[in-house]
Parts: structure tokens; sequence; C-alpha cells
């Protein structure tokens, strides 16, 4: 098991489905032929490179706190981008020494941070002038996929085993118009914020339990032993299933909000 909790195979498992997310926030970017960008929560990288070559950037820096996700990340590395082991909650640091950027972005990683006026406002330091914000976040907690994970982490078996560290899945995402306000007070005079339902048509409920092992549930992975996450997995999956039947195929539905902005 990776130290961190992160299985890249796991993790590509949907990497269609994934990453079409991606493909509709980077629409939205606009070429700066030249600029300076940075991926937050890069991940295997394959993404990172995509980003570089439509924003024709002379340089693109990838970073991820997964060793395992970044493990891959060589193969995917072209002229002007690489890669770093690093806290996305980290960035940009306080002292300058990150430098500025002409455009950040991060694809389902900031939900992994907290307090996002907060980070916003740090993100917003770190641009240049002109500066383009790009980001996309799940919110889809209130799906059963979701809630029912948090539901099995209370039960006694996990609980005290997961006592002390809070809800290691409790995403801090804000909602839309909660996003387009923040970029407004930070002075990004263009913006586009909009919430986005992605269908995904998988083969059955149980399907499901594969998807959210990529992804909701690799902190519990990283917590847990192997046995107890086992155990976590299976109880997880009966009552999942209890909650949606078992459906062949299972239509997943999973909401997502997507941002970009600018500054003047």
């Amino acid at each position: 098991m990776p130290a961190d909790g992160w299985d890249p195979a796991q993790y590509a498992r949907f990497g269609e489905e994934r990453q079409q997310p991606f493909f509709d926030l980077l629409a939205l970017l606009h070429p700066a032929p030249g600029c300076r960008a940075v991926d937050l929560g890069c991940g295997t990288g394959e993404l990172t490179v995509a980003l570089h070559k439509h924003l024709l950037a002379g340089e693109t820096v990838g970073i991820d706190r997964s060793a395992a996700m970044l493990d891959d990340s060589e193969r995917w590395a072209v002229e002007g981008v690489w890669f770093g082991q690093r806290d996305i909650a980290s960035f940009p640091d306080p002292d300058g020494s990150d430098g500025h950027f002409d455009v950040i972005a991060a694809n389902a990683s900031l939900q992994w941070v907290h307090d996002h006026d907060r980070l916003l406002a740090a993100l917003t330091t770190a641009l240049q002038p002109h500066g383009q914000l790009a980001f996309q976040v799940p919110t889809n907690n209130d799906h059963p996929s979701h809630s029912v994970a948090e539901e099995v982490a209370a039960e006694p078996a996990f609980a005290g085993v997961l006592a002390g560290g809070g809800d290691p899945r409790l995403a801090p995402v804000l909602a839309p118009e909660e996003y387009a306000e923040a970029l407004h007070r930070l002075g990004y005079t263009e913006q586009v914020v909009r919430l986005q339902v992605y269908g995904h048509l998988l083969g059955s409920t149980d399907d499901v339990v594969e998807w959210v092992k990529g992804t909701l549930l690799t902190p519990y992975r990283e917590r847990l032993d192997p046995a107890t996450y086992e155990a976590y997995i299976e109880r997880y999956r009966t009552r999942l299933l209890e909650v949606l039947g078992d459906q062949r195929p299972y239509f997943y539905p999973f909401k997502r909000i997507l941002c970009w902005a600018r500054l003047p």
C-alpha cells in the first residue's frame, strides 16, 4: 500500500471520466504564450502537459503531495515542464520564494485544502497582473457515495481508529455563488463560475466503490491498517448497495464546480 494512500492504477480505472472536467476547465483558460504556470495537485503529470501545451507556456510546474502519483510523472515531462513533491496547502510560500505566475490551475485538488476564502486570497497574491486562476472541485457530498462513507466511518469498528483527526474526507467546498463573490472581492474583473453535473454510466452500483477507492477514500486508506481498511471497504460496499440497490448499469451523477477568473 502506498504510504500516502494514493494508488495511480486505482485512480486511472475511470481515467476518461475523471479527465473530462479537466478539459472543460482547460477550455476556459486563454492561451498565454511564454507564460509561467503552476498545476496544483498534478497527479501523474499527464494533464499538466496538456495544460502546458494549451497555454503555449514557457514554463509549467506541477506539484503534488503524493509520491506514488508522481512516480510516473517523468514519462510525461516535456521541455518546459517539471514536477515536484509538495503539499499544495503550502503554496504559495509566504516568503515569496515561489515567485509569481501568469496561470494557476488546480483540477480536483483544492477540496483537500481547508478555508477556501483564505486559500483563494493566498493564490491571488501569487498571480501577475492579468493572471488567470482556474480550478475545478467536486461538490458531491450529498450523494450516497459520499454520505455513506461518512456514516460507516462513524461506526464503532472504525470511529475509534479514526478519532482525533476529524473526518478525513470532509470537503470545505463552497457554493458556486460563494466562489463568484470571493473572486469579485479579490479583484478579478472577469470570471466564469458554473455548477456542472457529469453523468457517468457505470457497469453496476458496485463500480461506485471502485470509483471512490481512487479518490474519496484515500485518506481512510492512509490512516487505517490494511485489514481494517479492507473491513471498512466491505462494510461501505454493503451499506451503499442497501441504499442504492444493485443496479446494472448504474447512472452515477457527479456534481462539480468549475471556476475561471482573470485579474485586471
